[in-house]
């Protein structure tokens, strides 16, 4: 993994060309996108993509392969434009996003697509889903890690709590959880809806190692990665604060663009703005 800060710079100009990318693909499609969820997540899985994880696009069920269980699933096309930039999926298939006999769906189907390790979109799973994998990881003694992407509305669902004190108990510290902090869901604020605070602390009674970070801030992103390296028989979660919708002014923390789709005036706007932050990384 790299850090200095031309890479740094780099994986910064790179999630804004994975906003744009997602948001000329769901416009072609046509039938609006979870934008508020992709762009709050953007860093996040630039960097996890770009620089920490040891995957094989070649291969993709290699078994020595890094594990990402995207829990949120319905922050599907953002995870679909990604694996397209690595080489795991052909750029054409973008072109059939969420259309009839497509790969690629609203949510990931890994029987379609190839880099996916879970289907994923009835949220409140995904973290069972990944303690397994991470559970078979040391009982085959491989040193794979397991990444797992939880929204942050997700977390009121008890399965993930089920599934963070069977972490503590097994001693998992071969997984890596990101909770995409936005603070919003589908219909609200988490807060008003079921109160999450103090979310640093529940995880920390449940015997995880936790870090809170900008979600949006690359150098944090690598540097808490790089804290969750020290093996000490605890399951490691990073809390990442991140404003939903981030990079274009209208969605930005407006629940409302949790799922929608932009008319042409929106679109115009939307296009502009992330090619204005992608040119000025550029300069």
């Amino acid at each position: 993994m790299k850090s200095d800060s031309s890479i740094v710079r780099e994986l910064e100009k790179k999630s804004y060309e994975m906003r744009l990318k997602t948001a000329i693909m769901a416009e072609e499609y046509g039938g609006g996108c979870h934008y508020g969820g992709c762009f709050s997540i953007a860093e996040v899985l630039t960097a996890l993509y770009f620089n920490i994880l040891n995957i094989y696009p070649e291969n993709p069920k290699h078994p020595e392969r890094d594990r990402v269980v995207l829990s949120a699933g319905h922050k599907d096309a953002i995870y679909c434009v990604i694996l397209a930039e690595k080489g795991f999926v052909p750029k054409e298939w973008l072109h059939t996003y969420n259309k009839l006999d497509s790969h690629l769906g609203m949510h990931p189907d890994m029987k379609k697509i190839p880099g996916c390790d879970m289907s994923t979109g009835s949220l409140g799973h995904g973290l069972s889903v990944a303690v397994g994998m991470a559970l078979s990881g040391k009982l085959d003694k491989s040193d794979y890690k397991v990444f797992v992407i939880l929204g942050d509305g997700e977390l009121q669902e008890g399965s993930i709590w089920e599934a963070a004190m069977a972490a503590s108990h097994y001693k998992l510290d071969n997984i890596i959880v990101f909770v995409d902090r936005n603070m919003l869901e589908f219909d609200g604020e988490t807060e008003k809806i079921m109160a999450l605070e103090p979310l640093k602390e529940k995880w920390q009674a449940f015997g995880w190692n936790t870090k809170e970070i900008d979600g949006h801030n690359i150098r944090e992103i690598l540097d808490a990665y790089e804290s969750c390296l020290e093996k000490n028989d605890k399951p490691n979660v990073i809390i990442a604060n991140t404003t939903k919708g981030k990079g274009v002014s209208f969605m930005e923390n407006n629940w409302k663009w949790h799922y929608g789709g932009m008319n042409s005036e929106q679109e115009e706007k939307a296009l502009k703005e992330l090619e204005k932050k992608i040119n000025e990384y550029s300069m």
